[in-house]
């Protein structure tokens, strides 16, 4: 994530924007973006924001290279006052962020980015790629941990990632969002989510019988041995050499903590039969591993089916989040800094009132029920705004204003953390297994009918009286 060349990862408009901006006096002119979705993945309730980190990484080591100077200059569109300007290129501003691992919600900033114009306009592409990607596959790796209802879920999808970062990356965020561990042996060197991972069916295959492979393998790996027993016939062979494998190698040694894997067929059926076997064969601790294209919904069905599985290992459809692989996260101007240093509040309109933007410098409160400890909503409030805890607050859907309701007794968190001032890191990172029980609670925040895969019911994103009056100021100006 430190590779000089990360500078111009961007969309190159934002250089020719930047360069306009740098002519046209702009260069130290303030101004405000936020990132934000507009629709959770898979019709879902919520989604999970993951990626700051490499973001911060990527804002610390920004600058441009010689490199990229030469590039950049040897396509005669940029001045040469601009060009020295990026050979001086630093970071100044400001970034605000909620903490990876936390539930959000569409049209709510996850991170807001305060800097001059050219600072913010070219930081734009990565901060998305980075936000975008492992907040999609957060979200969709904790679908699954949530259908295997308390059962292991594993990544296994490294060979079917979206290239490497695809699969670094992609099973970090994994591992935020519950699941136990990776296939990816790097990610767990760079970021330590525990790598296990044991044969493939080439290895039973090298072997004369499959009987020799299992035996071998028990007797390199006693304490990791988890045997494949679909090569040829799981029933006929399969299982039953590895209850003799188990019963020859590893229970002499007093090794009771063991597996199968089924990686075809029909599973329900399949791991019924294998348990019933390896019961009957005294071997009561050995756990069954189901894998082969598994989802949130083939899962629920065979737990729903009775099937006999302990430990999910799930690839494709989690790595590239196939049901849904776009998550959406856009990147827009909310306000700007006039010469005085006030803030002006942008908005952009369009025909498609979905994408009309939420205006300004703002904060990000979630509210929670005292009671219960259940989130109730979100508000979003202009920057200056606080709210007060001791006092009823009114909430309102911010479309369908005549939806409203009253609350008391709660708490309300703010979610955006101070991450970057003055181009300085004031934030402590958190160590991944601290973020990944952060997420857990988090989650565990929201009603269970916000977290249905159906139909889930709408957390409501409200804005304060305030920041809506400023909005639909806006929208009667610029219509």
């Amino acid at each position: 994530m430190t590779d000089e060349t990360y500078a111009l990862l961007c969309d190159f408009y934002e250089l020719t924007m930047s360069n306009g901006y740098f002519l046209n006096g702009f260069a130290d002119k303030v101004a405000y973006f936020d990132v934000f979705f507009r629709k959770v993945p898979d019709g879902g309730g919520f989604a999970i924001a993951a990626g700051l980190e490499q973001v911060i990484e990527y804002i610390q080591n920004l600058h441009f290279s010689k490199d990229d100077i030469k590039y950049l200059k040897d396509l005669n569109m940029f001045s040469d006052s601009f060009l020295e300007y990026l050979s001086n290129f630093r970071f100044t501003g400001d970034i605000f962020a909620v903490p990876e691992g936390t539930p959000v919600f569409p049209n709510e900033p996850i991170i807001t980015v305060k800097a001059p114009v050219i600072e913010a306009q070219l930081i734009e592409t990565f901060i998305l790629l980075s936000i975008n990607h492992q907040s999609l596959i957060a979200t969709k790796a904790n679908r699954i941990v949530r259908a295997a209802r308390g059962r292991t879920v594993l990544e296994f999808g490294s060979r079917r990632a979206q290239g490497a970062d695809g699969a670094v990356l992609g099973a970090r965020a994994a591992f935020i969002a519950g699941c136990e561990g990776t296939a990816c042996a790097m990610t767990d060197k760079l970021y330590g989510v525990p790598a296990g991972g044991t044969m493939a069916h080439s290895w039973i295959q090298m072997f004369d019988s499959e009987y020799e492979a299992f035996k071998t393998y028990c007797e390199l790996y006693p304490n990791n041995t988890t045997l494949l027993v679909d090569t040829y016939n799981v029933l006929k062979s399969g299982v039953p050499n590895a209850i003799r494998t188990i019963k020859e190698v590893l229970i002499p040694r007093g090794i009771t903590k063991c597996a199968i894997r089924l990686d075809s067929g029909d599973m329900t059926y399949l791991s019924k039969k294998a348990r019933e076997m390896l019961d009957n064969a005294g071997l009561t601790e050995c756990k069954i591993v189901a894998s082969n294209a598994l989802d949130e919904y083939i899962i629920s069905d065979l737990i729903s089916q009775g099937a006999c599985i302990d430990i999910f290992g799930v690839g494709e459809r989690l790595i590239t989040s196939k049901s849904e692989p776009v998550f959406g996260g856009v990147y827009k101007l909310c306000a700007i800094e006039n010469e005085n240093g006030e803030i002006i509040p942008k908005i952009k309109l369009s025909e498609n009132v979905t994408k009309i933007t939420n205006p300004h410098f703002k904060r990000v409160y979630r509210l929670f029920e005292n009671e219960t400890g259940k989130a109730i909503a979100d508000q979003l409030c202009v920057y200056d705004e606080t709210i007060d805890q001791t006092k009823e607050l009114e909430l309102f859907d911010p479309d369908a204003t005549w939806k409203r309701k009253t609350i008391s007794d709660f708490t309300a968190r703010e979610l955006l953390v101070r991450i970057f001032i003055g181009g300085k890191k004031v934030y402590d990172v958190p160590t991944i297994r601290e973020t990944r029980k952060y997420c857990k609670e988090q989650i565990e925040s929201l009603w269970d009918e916000v977290k249905r895969f159906e139909f889930p019911h709408e957390y409501y994103v409200d804005l304060s009286q305030r920041l809506w009056d400023i909005k639909h100021k806006l929208i009667e100006e610029n219509r």
